[in-house]
C-alpha cells in the first residue's frame, strides 16, 4: 500500500466529522454529533438543550403531520429537535451563511437531512407564501434593529397556530396592569420599572453589537399582545407559548391583511 493510501485508511469519519466542525468554528450551539460535542467551551455549557429542558414538556411530544418554522435557527438545535418529534416539514431560517452550514452539518449528522434550511431574513417572511402550525421566533427580537415589525410580519405571514418566543430580558420581572389609555398629563408610569420597557443599545452588550433592544417582562408581553398573539404559558422565565389570536390594533399601517379588534380570527 502506497504511503498516501496509508494515510488515507488511518482519516476516520469520526476525524472528518471533526474536521469539519472545527471549519464552521466558532459554533454558537453546542450539539452533540456522534460524541464530538461543536462548542466544548461554551460559556453556558450545554446549550441550547440545557435551556430547551425547562420547557420541553410544555410543547407538544408528537408534531406528526405538522409543520415548522424556525426563525433565526443558528446552527439547528430547535429545527431537529422538532424533527425528532416528528414534524413532517421542518424549516430553518437565518441570514448567516455559516450558521446555515453548521445546521446542514448538523442536520445530517444527526440523521436528519430532511430538515430544510434557507437564508432568509425575519423581514422577508412573507415571501414564504405559506403558513406553518408552529413558528420557533427564539433568541433573536434581542437582535433586531425593528423588533415590533418582525413580530408583526410573523402574525400577518407566517403563524399559523403556535408561536414560541423567547428574549433574553432585563429589569422588571413584574408586570403592571395596563389601563386601556392615559390621559397626556400623566407621566409617572413611565418611571415605573414594571411598566412595559424596550432599552436600546447604542453601542454593544455582551461584547456583541447586534444586541440592539432589551425588553423587560412587561414589553415582552405587551408586545406579543399588541402584534396578535395569546400567550398560553411562560414555562421558563423567558419563553412564552403563543396562539394566534386577533389583533388589537388592526390599523397600525396600511393594508391590515389579518383581523382587527373586536373581528373573530
Amino acid at each position: 500500500m502506497s504511503k498516501s493510501g496509508s494515510i488515507a485508511a488511518a482519516i476516520t469519519p469520526h476525524d472528518d466529522l471533526r474536521a469539519r466542525i472545527d471549519a464552521l468554528a466558532p459554533w454558537f450551539h453546542n450539539i452533540n454529533l456522534g460524541g464530538i460535542w461543536t462548542a466544548p467551551d461554551h460559556f453556558l455549557g450545554d446549550y441550547p438543550n440545557m435551556k430547551f429542558r425547562k420547557f420541553a414538556d410544555a410543547l407538544p411530544h408528537d408534531l406528526t403531520g405538522r409543520s415548522v418554522l424556525d426563525i433565526g435557527c443558528n446552527a439547528g438545535f430547535y429545527s431537529v429537535e422538532m424533527k425528532r418529534r416528528g414534524a413532517a416539514r421542518v424549516l430553518g431560517i437565518d441570514c448567516d451563511e455559516r450558521y446555515l452550514e453548521q445546521a446542514r452539518l448538523a442536520a445530517d449528522a444527526l440523521g436528519f437531512s430532511d430538515v430544510e434550511f434557507r437564508n432568509l431574513s425575519v423581514y422577508d417572511v412573507g415571501a414564504l407564501g405559506e403558513r406553518f402550525d408552529i413558528v420557533i421566533f427564539m433568541g433573536v427580537l434581542y437582535h433586531l434593529r425593528h423588533p415590533l415589525l418582525a413580530l408583526d410580519l410573523i402574525r400577518a405571514h407566517v403563524a399559523g397556530d403556535m408561536l414560541i418566543f423567547q428574549s433574553m430580558q432585563r429589569g422588571s420581572s413584574e408586570v403592571m396592569p395596563l389601563a386601556e389609555d392615559y390621559p397626556f398629563e400623566e407621566q409617572a408610569i413611565f418611571d415605573r420599572p414594571d411598566f412595559p420597557r424596550l432599552a436600546f443599545i447604542e453601542r454593544e452588550y455582551s461584547r456583541d453589537w447586534t444586541n440592539w433592544w432589551v425588553p423587560n417582562r412587561a414589553c415582552s408581553e405587551a408586545m406579543l399582545r399588541s402584534a396578535g398573539f395569546r400567550i398560553e404559558a411562560r414555562p421558563e422565565e423567558e419563553v412564552y407559548i403563543c396562539r394566534t389570536a386577533p389583533v388589537p390594533y388592526g390599523d397600525w399601517g396600511a393594508g391590515a391583511v389579518y383581523p382587527a379588534r373586536g373581528e373573530s380570527a
